[in-house]
């Protein structure tokens, strides 16, 4: 038997045509309770709310989120960057179920180091728990895998599972007579198996770190022994071998270049934004490395305008962001606005360098 409403459908939708205009906003759908079930966020409210109910249940996800739901809220706003951003911030605050549940986080290629005793480097399409430093966001997953396996091969990082029991060197008392590894890359000379206890653990740290500053551009030391091993090979006219040597160069090159690549995009996300409102209510917005700092209205009078160069100046004066680890708090954010302005080009053209505002004269963006 198929489940009821949590409502009267009928009547829920006769208010939706009565009150939601086609406007930009941002909806919630809410249980009995007042709880949050879900975020949306629409560029044609009335439109998208009554797709809801010619959804069919219960094969359609719109039609399981209105079926759950007793009532729908929502809140006008001046454009859809505008829907975006906030659909965004309120998914973090509230975490709807229904956000959650239907894989609403924003995905793409990312290279992660895990926490715990003995961490792992590995490449992923969304943060997941546990992980620690974040790396990114990378064009290709196939590339991006194998530069990471060969990064790990090259510093004997472990691949294997999260929850791989592990040991280090020094804890003796919890060692048997005979000591494997649980898999075979430590006999290849790719792992120093902290799941057997053949490596101490400052010594792996060590070679963790070493990773992440090779991500962070700040030492090429992997790239420095495959070049190595790569003239050796040479030498000994072992052709084979060298030619395996040059491709996990060629594989560490690209990874190099493309993390200095991924740091540049985010670093270029610094400027204020001229969103222009569908009923002529501009906003500006403030954004630093891909994170929204402030949004206030366009300023249209000198006063309002010098106000806003305060703002500036404030921003201006504060610690620019660390270069390296993507802020894990921001990712999504961040992603969202390289998504923007890639499917949007023209908002570029109204954009506006930070330091025009905080100095003394403005270079006035494009209409």
């Amino acid at each position: 038997m198929l489940a009821l409403p949590a409502t009267d459908l009928a009547q829920l939708r006769t208010r939706v045509r009565a009150l939601a205009e086609n406007r930009p906003a941002v909806y919630q759908m809410l249980d009995g309770t007042g709880k949050i079930l879900y975020v949306g966020k629409a560029k044609r409210l009335r439109t998208r709310l009554l797709c809801y109910f010619r959804a069919e249940y219960p094969a359609d996800k719109a039609a399981r989120i209105l079926y759950a739901a007793q009532d729908i809220r929502w809140t006008y706003v001046p454009s859809e960057f505008a829907a975006l951003l906030t659909e965004l911030r309120q998914i973090r605050e509230y975490r709807p179920h229904f956000n959650f549940k239907l894989n609403r986080t924003r995905r793409s290629v990312l290279i992660k180091i895990s926490g715990g005793p003995a961490p792992r480097v590995h490449a992923g399409s969304a943060v997941a728990a546990g992980d620690e430093r974040v790396y990114g966001p990378f064009r290709s997953m196939e590339r991006t895998l194998e530069a990471v396996r060969t990064l790990n091969d090259l510093l004997g990082l472990r691949d294997c599972a999260a929850n791989m029991p592990i040991v280090f060197s020094g804890q003796a008392d919890l060692f048997g007579a005979d000591r494997r590894a649980a898999c075979p890359r430590y006999d290849f000379g790719s792992c120093g198996a902290p799941c057997a206890g053949f490596i101490a653990e400052w010594a792996y740290r060590q070679r963790v770190e070493t990773a992440a500053a090779f991500l962070e551009g700040r030492t090429i030391k992997p790239i420095d022994r495959v070049v190595a091993e790569m003239g050796r090979a040479a030498e000994a006219a072992q052709f084979e071998l060298a030619g395996r040597w040059r491709e996990r160069f060629e594989q560490l090159e690209w990874l190099l270049a493309a993390t200095s690549r991924a740091r540049s995009a985010i670093d270029l996300l610094t400027f204020v934004y001229r969103d222009p409102g569908d009923r002529g209510d501009d906003r500006a917005y403030v954004i630093r490395q891909g994170t929204v700092r402030a949004s206030y209205p366009w300023p249209a009078t000198p006063i309002e305008e010098e106000a806003f160069r305060a703002v500036i100046r404030a921003e201006l004066d504060r610690p620019a962001p660390p270069t390296g680890a993507l802020p894990l708090e921001s990712i999504d954010e961040i992603l969202l606005m390289q998504s923007w302005f890639r499917a949007h080009p023209e908002a570029l053209r109204r954009t506006t360098p930070l330091a025009d505002w905080g100095g003394v004269t403005i270079r006035s963006p494009a209409p």
